[in-house]
């Protein structure tokens, strides 16, 4: 009776260990790391994309740009240099989504107010409205804090073909007006070699909990 016990308890430790690595694999499988996708024109609606990029399948990255924020700055790619950020497009006397849009880009500058990795940029798709005091005075409402968030103006042809060349975010109007564009609930997240990793419906409060998410992933892809 004492020798089964012995080999029970020899058979019964090795199927605890046995077990143990079982598990442990299973957990690695599920929990594998999955990098974001890098987005190119091709993987994009057709109607949010420049046709001479429609095509395009790799090598897709933001443009160089120049823009006035609401302190009359300029603004270049060099202000987001080695950073991670969310863009979108508005303009300040939206009524519809616009309001939404900036309200979780707020919420987005809240989790984001004390990551130095981390920055917001927002373009108005009416530059001949939103002058510098305009946007002044729409940051001022919106509380948005000047080191984590720029709201940008400037030539409408400039943020027309980043809008449609680079960050695939607006229609185009249609009616045959030069650099007409009407802008979406997108928000775009840009990793620190420009290229587009997400895509998120900036009136949607699960999206933005799935872009903060996000955040957290490409910051893990800067740390493998």
């Amino acid at each position: 009776m004492l020798s089964f016990f012995k080999a029970y308890k020899k058979f019964a430790i090795a199927f605890t260990i046995i077990s143990i690595v079982i598990i442990a694999l299973i957990y690695n499988t599920l929990n594998v790391y999955q990098p974001l996708p890098i987005y190119q024109p091709a993987m994009v609606s057709t109607e949010l994309v420049d046709s001479t990029i429609q095509y395009k399948k790799k090598y897709h990255k933001i443009a160089d740009f120049s823009l006035v924020n609401q302190n009359g700055n300029i603004i270049t790619q060099e202000a987001y240099k080695d950073k991670i950020y969310v863009a979108d497009f508005f303009f300040t006397t939206c009524q519809t989504i616009c309001p939404i849009m900036t309200n979780h880009m707020a919420d987005i500058q809240k989790e984001i107010l004390n990551d130095d990795e981390v920055m917001l940029l927002s373009h108005s798709v009416t530059p001949d409205i939103d002058t510098v005091a305009q946007l002044r005075q729409y940051a001022n409402k919106k509380g948005v804090n000047d080191e984590k968030w720029n709201l940008v103006t400037g030539d409408k042809k400039q943020i027309y073909e980043l809008a449609r060349k680079s960050y695939l975010a607006v229609k185009d109007n249609g009616d045959g007006g030069p650099f007409d564009m009407i802008h979406t609930e997108n928000f775009m997240l840009i990793d620190k070699k420009r290229q587009i990793r997400g895509f998120y419906d900036g009136t949607n409060s699960e999206d933005i909990l799935r872009l903060l998410k996000d955040i957290k992933i490409l910051k893990e892809e800067y740390q493998q």
